[in-house]
């Protein structure tokens, strides 16, 4: 299963939004600085704030597109605080498969 994921940085005070098969490997890539153009090779104190586990390849990725898209830091805190949002996300996704839809 896939998940979609929203990492945070102190030193950059930056959020970061991904998707991936694997959530541990991914984070140890984004901490250990793998790709070294990366956004995240500029830090090594990324967190994991946020993780919508559980999906289809396809979900996660059309999740992640749909927070990138958003570009709002509010959005990306709400989706925390507010956790009954995250199922909103599943649902929209699930029924037009398309996160255009999403952002109204």
């Amino acid at each position: 299963m896939a998940s979609g994921y929203i990492l945070f940085s102190e030193k950059l005070n930056r959020f970061y939004t991904g998707s991936c098969l694997d959530l541990s490997q991914r984070l140890d890539e984004h901490l250990q600085g793998v790709y070294t153009d990366s956004f995240t090779s500029k830090a090594t104190d990324w967190e994991l704030f946020l993780h919508i586990k559980d999906l289809a390849y396809q979900q996660a990725r059309l999740i992640e597109l749909h927070i990138k898209k958003m570009k709002s830091r509010t959005y990306i805190k709400n989706l925390k605080k507010y956790e009954d949002i995250q199922p909103g996300l599943l649902c929209c996704i699930d029924n037009v498969g398309d996160p255009r839809s999403l952002s109204g």
